[in-house]
This record gives structure tokens, C-alpha cells and sequence, in this order.
């Protein structure tokens, strides 16, 4: 989008313009010689920052598609199903522990991001780390039963953020959500992480999820600009 934005200063044109002049409707009517057989003919011209935007969006369509071309999304990861959102910011995986555990995981594309120093003797600047948050639901094949897992996802670990049971039969307004996991004992904490890695839940999946959603994050911007470019032609 920032490229978009410069394109268009580049090319002097305002953005002040109302989105109603994208579109310019120029009805020609054409007489035969004949006026008891006269045809009308409509035909639709483009305006100027019409032509400009859609030459921008087409542009930035092919740049996309041959600079990083986006390969098609997996659609397992180890013992897990994975299923793909089209158009939404999350995708689903499903898999089993043993006979009585089902486990589903939803994550979000990148929704956040830290800054860490460069390491190295010439090393300088800061890197920047992408952050993923992941839902992990752990339940019983009964149904009654569930543990959420709330955590956030960087490139080489998974941070647990909270730790909470539900009970699908019963309703409540508000669930006791349980203390910030960093706060409980260490002893704890690597009880549950070892709990949740056996589970596939480690950090093979932390790199998978972050190599899928760049992948996806590709795919989900080059359909965005066919979408608007198909917007703006109509």
C-alpha cells in the first residue's frame, strides 16, 4: 500500500479526489439512417486517475507475483491437519494425542512484532522478530472436558501466556482465565511446556507456522489487489 501511496504522489494526483470519480459512465447514443430502426449503444470510458490507478494495481500484481511467488499451502504438518482460511487472518489445525485427546489449534497471521540487537562481533541495528498468536484446545473425545492454551508464537519458541479449563456443558459468563504463566513456578512452567511438547506442540511447529503464514500473508495481498483492481475496472 505504501507503494501505492508513492506511485500516486509520484504521478501528481491528489489524493483528495472522491472515490466517486474513479468511475466515469459516458453513454454515446449513435443514429441510423434509417430513425425507425435507431440502435443505441453504451459504451463505458475510463477516466484518467482511473487508467493510473488500475496501471498501479496491475503493476504492483505482477511485481508481487514473480519477485516472491507464493507456493501452495500445506495442508498437513506432522500428525496435524492443516486448513487454510481464504480471505481471514487465522488457519486451523487439527490432530489427536493417544485414543482419548483431540487437540485444535487456531492461529493468526503476524500480528505483532518485537526489535532485538543484532548479535556478532559486526553485527548493528536491531532485528525484527514476528510474533503469531495461537489458540491450543486440548480435550477429552467425550467432549466434556477442554484446556486452552493461549501463547504467542515467535520464529524459535512459544511463549504461554494463559492456562485455563472449560467445561463445554456448562455455561458461564466470565471463566476464571488463572494467573500470567510467568508468574508460576518454574517447576510448573516446564511441566506444562513438556506437556504441550509431546504433544507436537514445540518448536518445529513455531518455524512451520511462521514459514506458512509468510506464504500466506503473499497469497492473501495478491488476491487483496486482484480484488480491488476488479473493484476499480468495473
Amino acid at each position: 500500500m505504501a507503494l501505492l501511496l508513492r506511485t500516486l504522489q509520484k504521478s501528481r494526483i491528489s489524493p483528495s479526489h472522491s472515490s466517486r470519480t474513479l468511475i466515469s459512465w459516458v453513454r454515446c447514443k449513435s443514429l441510423l439512417p434509417n430513425p425507425q430502426s435507431r440502435d443505441i449503444t453504451t459504451s463505458t470510458a475510463k477516466s484518467p486517475f482511473q487508467s493510473n490507478i488500475l496501471r498501479i494495481i496491475r503493476n504492483e500484481i505482477e511485481y508481487q507475483s514473480d519477485y516472491a511467488p507464493p507456493h501452495q499451502p500445506a495442508t498437513e504438518f506432522k500428525s496435524f491437519s492443516v486448513e487454510d482460511c481464504p480471505g481471514e487472518q487465522c488457519i486451523v489445525m487439527k490432530g489427536k494425542f493417544g485414543e482419548d485427546e483431540n487437540i485444535k489449534m487456531e492461529a493468526t497471521m503476524f500480528d505483532g512484532f518485537m526489535t532485538v540487537p543484532r548479535t556478532g562481533l559486526d553485527a548493528s541495528g536491531h532485528d525484527v522478530r514476528l510474533h503469531i498468536s495461537l489458540l491450543v484446545d486440548i480435550s477429552k473425545v467425550d467432549g466434556s472436558e477442554e484446556i486452552e492454551f493461549l501463547c504467542s508464537v515467535w520464529p524459535n519458541r512459544i511463549e504461554i501466556q494463559k492456562l485455563y479449563k472449560l467445561r463445554r456443558n456448562k455455561i458461564t459468563g466470565q471463566p476464571y482465565m488463572g494467573p500470567n504463566f510467568g508468574n508460576l513456578k518454574y517447576d510448573f512452567q516446564t511441566a506444562i511446556r513438556e506437556f504441550l511438547r509431546v504433544r507436537g506442540i514445540d518448536s518445529e511447529l513455531c518455524f512451520f507456522l511462521h514459514e506458512y503464514m509468510m506464504n500466506k500473508d503473499r497469497i492473501e495481498l495478491i488476491q487483496w489487489l486482484r480484488n480491488l483492481n476488479s473493484f476499480i475496472a468495473k
